[in-house]
């Protein structure tokens, strides 16, 4: 209980990093995503680097492997360009909502990809989440939100396929800290191009306020990645939604940020799938509780 205990205030910190990540990239202002993207990942370049250095291990990659860590590391920059998008135009807790969509996307592309069984409760809790989803997106014509929303949705998407890609890297052996490194300077490298054809100077306070970004994301993919050495993810995922909490509240103090009834029904039905899923992959006789999460996290 004791491991669980600190699994589960790993998971919550964890939670507490990404909401302050998702603000400073707002409050870094009217800069490209792009942009913010490249020096979020700068930071987690450093970071992971530095901590590869300091282990010993050096980088070594399997050549079989080079496939899965290029998809990885796609999908997982088209989900923070997204992302990074859907926070500058969306509630904060709507836009952070919205990407924490990815692990219902996780049962589906490992149905897809891994051919991993995918039961009838879980189909139905995908269902559910994805119903909800659509009440935060509000799918009208008249909705000025409508494209915002969906570039979001598009963000859930990718990172749930990116999160496949680090299972099957997982399941051959890699490291988290190489997949961290990896997707890191492949997503620094992605953008770098545009960065310096399309460079917008930035005063002292947004680049600072970005290098805070890149510190929460860091700080935060750490500690999801220390979660996950304490107790199985199947026990403690659930409690990864901590984030839209926070997101709520830091949205409400800083930017005066209150979803409608709508997007609070959807977050009722999105988190409610959480649970759901949660309670089935616990559930007495389960086969160790689906298998798809920890790897989805390791990154």
């Amino acid at each position: 209980m004791k491991e669980k205990t600190k699994a589960v205030l790993f998971i919550i910190c964890s939670g507490f990093c990404f909401s302050w990540m998702n603000a400073f990239v707002r409050l870094s202002g009217d800069l490209p995503s792009v942009e913010k993207s490249f020096f979020r990942n700068l930071v987690a370049l450093v970071v992971a680097a530095v901590m590869l250095w300091r282990s010993g291990e050096g980088l070594h990659l399997k050549r079989e492997n080079i496939p899965f860590f290029l998809q990885r590391s796609f999908w997982g920059t088209v989900g923070i360009l997204c992302n990074f998008y859907a926070v500058d135009h969306l509630l904060l807790s709507n836009a952070s909502m919205l990407n924490k969509m990815s692990p219902f996307f996780v049962l589906i592309f490992s149905f897809l990809i891994l051919k991993e069984k995918l039961t009838p409760v879980q189909v139905g809790v995908v269902l559910v989440a994805f119903g909800g989803s659509l009440f935060i997106i509000k799918p009208t014509f008249a909705n000025l939100q409508l494209g915002p929303s969906l570039i979001g949705l598009l963000g859930g998407v990718s990172a749930g396929l990116a999160y496949t890609f680090v299972r099957v890297l997982g399941l051959k052996g890699e490291k988290g800290t190489v997949i961290v490194l990896f997707f890191s300077a492949f997503s620094c490298l992605f953008v770098l191009p545009w960065v310096v054809t399309h460079f917008v100077p930035m005063t002292l306070k947004q680049t600072l306020t970005l290098l805070a970004a890149g510190l929460a994301a860091t700080g935060g993919q750490f500690s999801i990645t220390a979660a996950y050495t304490h107790a199985p993810a199947r026990e403690v995922s659930v409690f990864d939604y901590s984030q839209i909490i926070f997101s709520a509240l830091i949205g409400y103090a800083v930017f005066g940020d209150l979803p409608d009834r709508w997007s609070f029904l959807g977050y009722v039905l999105i988190i409610g799938a959480a649970i759901g899923i949660f309670l089935y992959n616990n559930r007495p006789g389960a086969e160790g509780g689906h298998k798809t999460e920890p790897a989805g996290k390791a990154a």
